[in-house]
C-alpha cells in the first residue's frame, strides 16, 4: 500500500493566499467581512482562524481607533448592521459611518504594515510585473 502524502501546511497556504494584503484598507475590510465566518471556524478548532482572529483583535487595539470607529466596526463587522442600521444605531449619517469604516480600516492595515516590515509574519502587498514592483 502506497503512503498518503498530506500536506501539512496547504490550510496555511490558503489563508495567507486570502488575506495576503492586510497591509492595505481593503484587505482589512475583506478579513473583517470574514469575521464571524472565521469565529464559526475557531469555535471548530481551527487554529489559524484563533491566530487570525488574535492578531486582529491586536491589530485593532494598536491602531489608536476612536470610540466610534470602534464602535462601526463592531457592528457591521461583528453584529453585520448594515451601515444605514449602524448610522441610526450611533444617531450619525451613514456617509459618516462610511468615513469611519474607511478610516479605522486605513489605520488598522498600518498595524499590519508595520508588523510585515518587523518581520512578524505578515508579508506586504506586492505585485510584480515584468521585473518591477509595486507595493500593492
Amino acid at each position: 500500500m502506497g503512503a498518503v502524502k498530506t500536506d501539512l501546511n496547504a490550510k496555511e497556504r490558503t489563508l495567507e493566499a486570502k488575506y495576503h494584503a492586510l497591509d492595505s484598507a481593503d484587505g482589512v475590510r475583506q478579513l473583517l467581512g470574514d469575521y464571524n465566518a472565521l469565529v464559526q471556524r475557531q469555535y471548530a478548532g481551527d487554529y489559524n482562524a484563533i491566530v487570525i482572529l488574535v492578531d486582529l483583535a491586536t491589530a485593532i487595539e494598536r491602531a489608536g481607533l476612536t470610540d466610534r470607529q470602534r464602535q462601526a466596526l463592531a457592528l457591521v463587522f461583528e453584529e453585520e448592521y448594515t451601515q444605514v442600521e449602524t448610522a441610526d444605531e450611533l444617531g450619525i449619517s451613514k456617509q459618516t459611518v462610511n468615513r469611519l469604516i474607511s478610516v479605522a480600516t486605513a489605520k488598522v492595515a498600518r498595524v499590519y504594515e508595520a508588523w510585515a516590515r518587523m518581520g512578524e509574519g505578515y508579508s506586504l502587498g506586492v505585485i510584480e510585473t515584468e521585473g518591477e514592483r509595486y507595493i500593492d
